[in-house]
C-alpha cells in the first residue's frame, strides 16, 4: 500500500532517534531527502533506494515523493530535528491537498533543534518560550521583526533558528537590538553547535555579547526570560517553573 513517511530524524545521533523513526525508515521501499540528512543516517538505510538533493529543493522532494508513492511505492521523506518544526511536513501535505492525492501521509515525530540545545543548556525552556526563525527567504523581515519585539514584550525564553548565514550576517545583531529594548543586557543566552551531534559545543554569554559568539547556521540560540538564570559553575541555565524550593 502506497504511504509517505515525514520522518523527524532528530538531532543526528542514533540514540536521538525515537523507535518510529526508525521504523519508517525500515518499512520504506525509498528514502527522500536532503543530501546533508540522508549522510546522517546512512547506517541506517542499507541498500534502500535513495533520492537526495541540495538546499531550497524541497518542492521538488516532495513532489517526488508523492510521484513515487503514487505508484504504490512506500516512501520515508526525512527531516533534520521534528519534521514539523521548520521541516518538511506542512510542505508535504500542503502538496497533497493541493493535487488532491489519496496517498496517506504520516507524520512521524522527532526531537527538535530547540529542546535538543535545551537539554544541553541545562533547563532554559521550563516556562512559556517562543520559537521564531531569523531566515527571512520565507518569511519578510518586516514580519520576524513584529514577531521579535512581541516575544521580547511578553518576556518569554526565545529560541532562535538559522541564527546567522553568510548571506544573512547581521540578522542576529538586530533580533538583539530589539529584544535590548526589553530584556536586561545580562539576560542570559545559551548558544549550541551542532546540539546533540559528534562535534557538538556550546556557550553560555548575555545578550548585551552575543554579537561577540561564534554563530552560524548550524547553532540555535537560547535566550532567557527575566527570572532565567545561569548555576554557580557558570554550565547550565536555569529558568526557574515557579516552585517554592
Amino acid at each position: 500500500m502506497s504511504k509517505i513517511y515525514v520522518t523527524g530524524i532528530g538531532p543526528g545521533l542514533y540514540e536521538h532517534m525515537t523507535e518510529a523513526a526508525k521504523a519508517s525508515l525500515e518499512d520504506a521501499d525509498v528514502i527522500v531527502g536532503y543530501k546533508t540528512y540522508i549522510d546522517i543516517i546512512a547506517d541506517l538505510i542499507g541498500d534502500k533506494e535513495v533520492l537526495s538533493s541540495g538546499m531550497r529543493r524541497e518542492i521538488d522532494r516532495c513532489e517526488k515523493a508523492l510521484e513515487l508513492a503514487e505508484e504504490g511505492k512506500k516512501i520515508c521523506l526525512v527531516s533534520s530535528g521534528d519534521a514539523g518544526v521548520f521541516g518538511m511536513a506542512g510542505i508535504m501535505l500542503e502538496i497533497v491537498e493541493a493535487k488532491n492525492s489519496d496517498v496517506e501521509v504520516e507524520i512521524i515525530p522527532g526531537i527538535s533543534a530547540a529542546n535538543a540545545a535545551a537539554s544541553t543548556l541545562g533547563a532554559p525552556l521550563m516556562h512559556d518560550y517562543a520559537v521564531i526563525s531569523l531566515s527571512d527567504l520565507l518569511t519578510d523581515w518586516a514580519v520576524i521583526e513584529k514577531r521579535l519585539h512581541c516575544a521580547g514584550e511578553g518576556d518569554f525564553i526565545i529560541s532562535l533558528y538559522n541564527p546567522k548565514s553568510k548571506g544573512r550576517p547581521h540578522n542576529i545583531e538586530s533580533a538583539q537590538k530589539i529584544l535590548l529594548e526589553y530584556k536586561a543586557p545580562e539576560t542570559p543566552v545559551g548558544i549550541v553547535r551542532n546540539a546533540k551531534r559528534k562535534d557538538e559545543s556550546y556557550v553560555i554569554t548575555t545578550l548585551k555579547k552575543i554579537h561577540e559568539a561564534d554563530i552560524d547556521m548550524f547553532s540555535m540560540v537560547i535566550i532567557g526570560n527575566s527570572k532565567t538564570y545561569v548555576t554557580r559553575d557558570q554550565l547550565k541555565m536555569i529558568t526557574p517553573r515557579g516552585y517554592q524550593l
